[in-house]
């Protein structure tokens, strides 16, 4: 809305004289004083959830989700990050990066460090994120602590403008080196077993045999764990499994040795596809970034890097392409999928002049758009950043399983220990004790917890970005997941925020078209949104609406014009109660009213109202199936919020309306103390209070680029059917994380039992180690399939 619009005083009368909230329903008409309506876009960077005030009143607002000590929980993002200036952030790719537990010690380590104020690594992503006065300086520093832990990594510059060169590479040239060593070590150790078993042959032939095969396979595990010994990085799983294999060797058992490695390096290979094969489905879902794009120079069409498009330059898209960078329909005419941008399954019409997004494709004609924002800038890029941010936003549970790994894993290297030396003091029987403790250290590697929860939670965030739903972390989610009430803002939540006639009572000797005709000539001048629907109607019904001889308006009531027909009165009760008018018998409508006078007797009424959206019946019975409380707060009148509430499927007793901003936090206090934790949607045009004060704050892609920045949760769609999905996201992402604790923790725990009643070897290890983190990647990625309706 333009400032014309709000400046303009447009006096109708709606069912009170209640000066509301226009921060929540812009347009609705009760006595608007549009000069006090300024707030309605108000900047959400100096006062929204996400960079909000903290120093706003209310006492309610430790109840936010806000861990202000760890996270903000807004944004998913450490907190430290959100007080720190975007000029002193730098995000590099970690090259190399391949075991998600030496991702959480390089983090560790580069967050100890005195020169950074704060950092994240985000393993699925392989991304540092970092903050210091001056990070560049920093960076060989960070690279050499990196090295530490894993001594190929290297440190890469993210670079947002260049969209990926990645070569979808097949397995076997992707793992060559791997694939050659285990088939020849697979080799070898079948002919081992075969001189052993068949032949009969004795130690001296099998002993050479299992060596060289130990060796091909395991030679790297070893030289990594004797790199990482010497400086100091001992518990790691290239040192248990070395620990594990050779004291096999020691104690006589060759071929469980040289198995155990097998077993192990096939299962480390998995992995490293299952990961590998996630992470690009997930970054293939949200990263629609183009190569290039066919710039119009003249009349010859040149195919420029995406990076190199300017503001202004003409694009071509044909038919069947994405639409590339954010810009202006100049020439043609077709039918845009917005589906990968918002997840809306109907196809919009764009024509010259119609704004397009990037990432949407061109479905039937050739389109030339002009281009608005660069690369950088565009909503391709934007949404990937938004998911690679959300990656680095650690949940709870997260942190919790990388703290509990950290202790977890010399407990059971001490209790290993422990297993070798004490029983075998008693009993005698070293050889039996030493296989049960190499057991209890090859359990003991943490890698597919610490792999478990991230990936889940990465997985639920790109399965939103296909919906057209942005979480903005983690945390997001895992807070979404535990919601009670869902309280929705009415204008552009559940109705469309377009003011529609929907009713015309006309005088027994007029037509509706001819009130509408009256109506639409007093009004013509004005671009209230009131006066825009009287006018459209009137050109719906084709109705000749003659121009005014005067206009006159009366400051809080309405208009007086001289018509063709005579003397007209346009506005709200106190305009007819002014002029003597009496519309007593006139039923009042659900809505804003428009009553109109003729030659000093009533003509007739018009009643406008906000149309509710397609899909808000059903999306709010989809709430209540899942539990959840539906509930509306607004500054609207209670006729029209009660009618819109009705029609949608909302209790009456949980409808809140004619609030005041701060009415709001105390209604939302109210619900959260009657049901629980509570989710505030809105279109992005709320007060600070109210988002800062819900669980989750989520804003209808609809409203102001600000919003996208403020809230948790960015429905793109603006879609009511949004809501249901996104809280079906969380609780499937909830539920899988917890069965990948409990289910890696259980299989360790049972090997770690049976282990030491003299049930499980070092095989059963291996599984409880590589085995589990694979079937717990496999299990995250169960979200990506789904389909949340």
């Amino acid at each position: 809305m333009n400032k014309e619009l709000h400046e303009h005083e447009h006096h109708h009368e709606h069912e009170h004289d209640h000066h509301h909230d226009h921060g929540d329903d812009c347009g609705c008409c009760c006595d608007h004083d549009h000069e006090g309506h300024e707030h309605h876009h108000h900047e959400h960077e100096d006062n929204c959830c996400c960079d909000h005030d903290h120093d706003h009143e209310h006492e309610d607002h430790e109840h936010h989700h806000h861990d202000h000590s760890d996270d903000c929980g807004c944004c998913g993002h450490d907190h430290d990050f959100d007080h720190i200036a975007k000029d002193k952030q730098r995000i590099y790719i970690i090259e190399g990066l391949d075991c998600a537990n030496c991702a959480a010690k390089m983090e560790r380590k580069i967050q100890a460090m005195s020169e950074i104020q704060a950092a994240s690594i985000t393993f699925a992503t392989k991304q540092l994120r970092f903050a210091a006065d001056d990070p560049e300086s920093l960076v060989p520093q960070l690279e050499k602590a990196c090295k530490t832990i894993e001594d190929e990594v290297t440190l890469v510059p993210k670079d947002n403008t260049t969209a990926p060169r990645i070569k979808k590479e097949s397995v076997w040239s992707e793992h060559r080196s791997d694939l050659i060593s285990i088939i020849a070590g697979a080799a070898l150790f079948a002919a081992g077993m075969i001189a052993e078993h068949v032949m009969g042959a004795g130690i001296s032939v099998t002993l050479p045999i299992f060596l060289i095969g130990y060796l091909v396979l395991g030679w790297e595990v070893l030289w990594t764990s004797a790199k990482n010994i010497s400086k100091g990085q001992v518990f790691d799983e290239n040192f248990l499994m070395s620990v594990a294999t050779i004291a096999a060797f020691c104690i006589g058992d060759f071929a469980e040795g040289m198995g155990v490695m097998l077993f192990y390096k096939i299962g480390e290979l998995f992995e490293d596809i299952a990961v590998d094969r996630s992470r690009s489905q997930i970054m293939d879902a949200v990263d629609m970034r183009p190569e290039t794009v066919n710039r119009i120079h003249g009349d010859d069409i040149e195919n420029i890097p995406a990076e190199d498009a300017q503001i202004g330059d003409i694009l071509q898209v044909r038919p069947g392409d994405r639409i590339p960078l954010d810009g202006i329909v100049t020439e043609g005419e077709s039918r845009i999928d917005t589906s990968p941008v918002t997840g809306e399954p109907v196809p919009v019409t764009a024509t010259a002049g119609t704004e397009v997004i990037s990432g949407c494709v061109n479905e039937q004609g050739l389109l030339k758009i002009k281009v608005t924002k660069p690369l950088s800038e565009s909503m391709v890029t934007r949404i990937l950043d938004s998911v690679e941010n959300a990656a680095a936003g650690k949940p709870k549970i997260d942190k919790f399983i990388t703290k509990f790994a950290k202790v977890y894993t010399p407990i059971v290297v001490i209790l290993a220990i422990l297993t070798a030396i004490i029983p075998s003091l008693i009993t005698g029987n070293w050889g039996e004790w030493i296989t049960t403790a190499i057991t209890f250290l090859v359990i003991s590697c943490p890698c597919a917890l610490v792999i478990s929860v991230p990936l889940a939670f990465f997985a639920g965030i790109g399965a939103g970005s296909k919906l057209g739903i942005l979480f903005k972390g983690g945390i997001s989610i895992e807070a979404l997941k535990n919601v009670k009430a869902i309280i929705m803002d009415k204008t552009g939540t559940i109705t469309k925020g377009n003011f529609v006639v929907q009713k015309i009572t006309a005088a027994a000797d007029l037509s509706e078209d001819q009130i509408i005709a009256m109506a639409a000539a007093c009004e013509a001048s004005s671009t209230h949104p009131i006066a825009l629907s009287i006018m459209e109607e009137a050109a719906k019904r084709t109705a000749t609406v003659q121009k005014a001889e005067s206009i006159e308006e009366i400051s809080g009531k309405g208009i007086k014009a001289k018509l063709a027909e005579g003397e007209a009165l346009c506005g709200n009760r106190k305009l007819m109660d002014q002029f003597g008018i009496d519309i007593s018998r006139q039923e009042s409508g659900e809505g804003t009213e428009i009553f109109l006078a003729l030659g000093g007797k009533f003509a007739g009424h018009i009643t406008i109202a906000d149309t509710i959206k397609s899909d808000a019946v059903d999306a709010i019975a989809a709430i209540k199936a899942d539990g959840l409380i539906p509930a509306m707060l607004t500054g609207d009148a209670a006729g029209s919020a009660n009618a819109v509430a009705r029609t949608a499927g909302i209790a009456e007793a949980n409808v809140h309306a004619q609030l005041l901003p701060e009415d709001k936090l105390n209604a939302l206090k109210e619900i959260r103390k009657q049901n629980g934790a509570v989710m505030f949607v809105g279109d992005g045009i709320n007060d600070a209070p109210v988002l800062a004060g819900a669980d989750v704050g989520a804003a209808m892609g609809s409203g102001a680029d600000a919003a996208i920045e403020a809230a948790d949760v960015v429905f793109m769609n603006s879609s009511v059917s949004a809501i249901p999905q996104a809280i079906k996201i969380a609780r499937a992402t909830g539920r899988i994380s917890m069965q990948n604790v409990i289910f890696a923790l259980a299989v360790k725990l049972l090997v770690l039992v049976l282990g030491f009643v003299g049930f499980a070897n070092i095989w059963a290890a291996v599984f409880a180690d590589t085995g589990v983190a694979m079937l717990c990647i496999l299990n995250s990625m169960r979200i990506l399939l789904k389909k949340f309706k």
